[in-house]
This record gives C-alpha cells, sequence and structure tokens, in this order.
C-alpha cells in the first residue's frame, strides 16, 4: 500500500443516484493488514484513450425533449434530452464515465448515448487496471472541494484512488449496485406515486366517484349533485402574526406551537418547531388555530405561495399562513385539503392578477373562494383514496432514505476496506427489488382503472 492511499482523502460520495449531493469520507484504509493486495492509482494514471470527439458532441441549445438517442451532459437529470442524428451517436467504447467539469457530476453509461458539449469530461479506465463499475463508484467517493462554476477536472485528476485485485473490484461494484439499482427503484415508485396522485386530483374532483354527469361551475366541471359554496361558509378565516423575536417573554420558555409558512411544504403537519408563551398569545393577539384546520401560505418566495396543509394539533401561526377552521358539520377537512391541491396554480396566479408583484393573498379573497361540496359519504372515500396513496408515498420516502444512507455508509466502508464484501448481507435487497417491481405494476394497474370511463 503506498503513502498516497494513507494520505490521500478519499471519497465523497453522491448518495441517492447519479443526482445526489456528495458528503466527505475519512479515506484511509483502516485495517492495512488486511489489505496488503489493495494498491492505489492516481486518477491521471487511470485513464485510458477513447476515440469520442467534437463530432459526438452537442450543445445544449440543440438537446430537445424527445427523440431517438439520449443525450448525457453535466446536469444533474441522468438524461438531458434527446436526439436524432444517429452520426453523433457514441457507441464504442462503453461502458464510459461522463463527468461534469463544472458540477462534479459522474454518470455511468453503458448504452449508446450523445454527449452533452458544455462541461463534460469523458472517463474510461485502464482495462487491466479497474473494472468500469468499480472505477465509477470509486470517482464518486473522492473529495472534490466545490470551486463553484470553476473547472474541476484538474483537481478530480489528481486525487488517488483504491485499486483492489479486479476480482475483488467486481464483488465491491456488484455489492454497491444493488443497493443502487434499489435507489432508482424507489425514485421510480416515489415518482409513479406522484403521478398518480396528480392525475386522480384531477379525475376525482372533476368526474367524482360516481359517474354522474357533470355541471360547468366557477372551479369548471363537477358532478351535477355536487354543489360549490364559499370556503367563508364552512370556515371562520383568518392568519396570524410573529411576536417581535427580541422579547424572551414572548419566545423563551415557551409550550404553545407557533408555525411559519415553512411548515407549509409538508401537507399533513404533525408537529412544530417553535413555540411562544401564553404571553405572546395574550399580548400579541394570536389565534389559536384548532386540529385539523387547513393552512394556506398566502406570501412567500418560490413555490411556497399557494401550497396548503392540514394541522392536527392546536397551534398559533404567523402572518404568512391563513387559517381555515371548520365549522360546517357538512365538510370533511382532508377532503378540502385535497382539493385545494388542485388549486396551487390557480391560487398563485391570482396574486398576481392585475400586474401586482407583491404575490400575496388576502384572508378576504379566500374567504369567497368556491369549494365544492359532494356529500359526506363521497367526501370521506375520496379523502381516503389520496390518503392510501400519500401513505404509500411516504413508504417510499422513507426506503429511499435508508437505503441511501445505507449506500452511503457502504461505499465509505468498502473504498477504506474497514468492511470486506465477502462480510456483507445484502440477501434482503433481492426480495425487496421484486416487492418494488410488483408495487409499480399495482400503481399502473391502480392507475388505469381510475382512467377508465
Amino acid at each position: 500500500m503506498s503513502a498516497d492511499m494513507t494520505r490521500t482523502k478519499t471519497p465523497q460520495a453522491v448518495v441517492a443516484s447519479e443526482r445526489g449531493q456528495p458528503f466527505p469520507l475519512n479515506g484511509r484504509l483502516e485495517n492495512p493488514s488486511s489489505v496488503a493486495e489493495w494498491t492505489s492509482v492516481l486518477v491521471s494514471d487511470s485513464l485510458s484513450g477513447h476515440s469520442i470527439g467534437r463530432e459526438n458532441q452537442i450543445p445544449s441549445a440543440e438537446i430537445k425533449p424527445e427523440g431517438r438517442f439520449p443525450v448525457v451532459d453535466q446536469g444533474q437529470a441522468f438524461i438531458s434530452g434527446y436526439c436524432d442524428e444517429a452520426a453523433r451517436v457514441i457507441r464504442n467504447d462503453l461502458p464510459l464515465v461522463v463527468f461534469g467539469d463544472h458540477t462534479r457530476c459522474f454518470k455511468y453509461v453503458d448504452f449508446p448515448f450523445i454527449l452533452g458539449a458544455d462541461g463534460t469530461k469523458v472517463l474510461k479506465p485502464k482495462a487491466d487496471l479497474f473494472d468500469p463499475k468499480f472505477f465509477y463508484f470509486a470517482l464518486r467517493g473522492l473529495d472534490i472541494p466545490n470551486r463553484g462554476y470553476n473547472r474541476h477536472f484538474t483537481v478530480l485528476k489528481e486525487r488517488s484512488l483504491p485499486r483492489p485485485p479486479l476480482a475483488e473490484q467486481q464483488k465491491i461494484a456488484g455489492a454497491l449496485g444493488l443497493v443502487q439499482r434499489a435507489i432508482v427503484q424507489q425514485e421510480r415508485l416515489i415518482a409513479l406515486t406522484t403521478e398518480l396522485i396528480k392525475v386522480l386530483l384531477h379525475q376525482l374532483f372533476t368526474q367524482g366517484l360516481h359517474g354522474e354527469p357533470q355541471k360547468q361551475t366557477e372551479i369548471g366541471p363537477v358532478p351535477q349533485s355536487w354543489e360549490v359554496v364559499p370556503l367563508g361558509s364552512l370556515a371562520k378565516v383568518g392568519n396570524g402574526s410573529t411576536p417581535k423575536r427580541d422579547n424572551e417573554g414572548y419566545w423563551q420558555g415557551g409550550t404553545i406551537p407557533w408555525l411559519n409558512s415553512a411548515k407549509i411544504h409538508a401537507r399533513f403537519i404533525t408537529e412544530a418547531d417553535q413555540y411562544v408563551t401564553d404571553l405572546a398569545v395574550k399580548e400579541c393577539h394570536l389565534p389559536r388555530v384548532k386540529p385539523r384546520s387547513l393552512l394556506i401560505a398566502i406570501t412567500g418566495q418560490g413555490k411556497t405561495l399557494g401550497n396548503s396543509a392540514l394541522v392536527s394539533f392546536e397551534t398559533c401561526i404567523n402572518q404568512h399562513l391563513a387559517y381555515a377552521q371548520f365549522i360546517s358539520p357538512k365538510m370533511v377537512p382532508e377532503f378540502v385539503l385535497w382539493f385545494m391541491q388542485t388549486r396551487y396554480e390557480h391560487l398563485r396566479s391570482i396574486s398576481h392578477a392585475g400586474g401586482s408583484t407583491k404575490g400575496a393573498l388576502t384572508c378576504g379573497y379566500l374567504k369567497t373562494y368556491p369549494i365544492p361540496v359532494p356529500s359526506l359519504e363521497e367526501q370521506r372515500e375520496i379523502a381516503g383514496v389520496f390518503a392510501s396513496l400519500d401513505r404509500k408515498e411516504k413508504v417510499h420516502q422513507r426506503k429511499h432514505a435508508t437505503l441511501t444512507a445505507l449506500f452511503r455508509t457502504l461505499l465509505h466502508q468498502l473504498m477504506t476496506a474497514q468492511l470486506r464484501v465477502h462480510d456483507l448481507d445484502l440477501s434482503e435487497l433481492p426480495e425487496d427489488l421484486e416487492n418494488t417491481h410488483n408495487q409499480q405494476s399495482e400503481l399502473r394497474h391502480n392507475d388505469n382503472l381510475r382512467s377508465d370511463p
């Protein structure tokens, strides 16, 4: 084992897939006596020549959203777009690693593709030194400091890679690849569930569940039996405020939950991060919003404005949130929440109506906002459909987070020989992959059922 291997910081790994964020690793071989056969190689010394040139590249302005051949560039998305020009396609020298000289992204490409021309480097390892997939994972582990939009290849090529025997490289790559495939499968399930929710939001809030004739209303077509009434006739609408931060009596030792608009993205808010005192509630006239009230972001930057969430506990809120505290017995709050998910873009457009750049909604406007009212039974059924999908989405998000952490740990421990590949037990992952395939089929089946006329 060379001195470089003990000195050089290793890896910084991208976790969720080729699109994750790097994290720093210690980088030293932790058990040198058991890895005497390991060496290290500079990245610059590990690279082989290839036949890829400018004729295989495409400027970003020429990339299309659809086409025959995928384009791989330095961006976060694995496939940036498509091109129809067969003459540009890279078919030889595969597999290859595409490195984003500005973005520090690594992408393992084992299929014919066209190379994005802006800021990409194509890396192919010497066959006698590295297994291609191990080479890719080892690169993903390198510590490459962020230099902004400056180029990073000069830094990369001076880094050292661990080099076990080829047979062990292949086993390490196989283990990491198995976890990576499980991560990608969870990403696909999350995307499928999200898309199914989007389709059903449109369908169920225009057609309902019973195949009724539709009527036109101010919110578009709805089933004939549904009413459409102002939110203010169903709920008390108001907003909150922020007690002065420099008054310790309002915040120190507070026990009453207080929410700001950062929590609105949770969809279902189950806990608070900040608390105020009884003095703050009294002197600042903070409303106490009851459980199962709807919260709406009435101001905000980026994607915040127009989002809605349901809160599960009594809480105070700030001035950037409005609340709708339901007083009507004919409403299921969860039904209203899911309806409001369909109104996100409309609310944002209203906040900028008349050329306004302020970007805000008012409680007065929200009181007049039209809400569909089917029977309680149909409300509960529709809310139940989305509750089931929401649970599935959260399960997949938790699995994704667990697998991401596993990948992160394995990349570190396998590349630094803290863990040897023969000590791994990943026997549950293939079963998980099979379950994922079955779940994908189930989601598609549910989508087809809901799409039937």
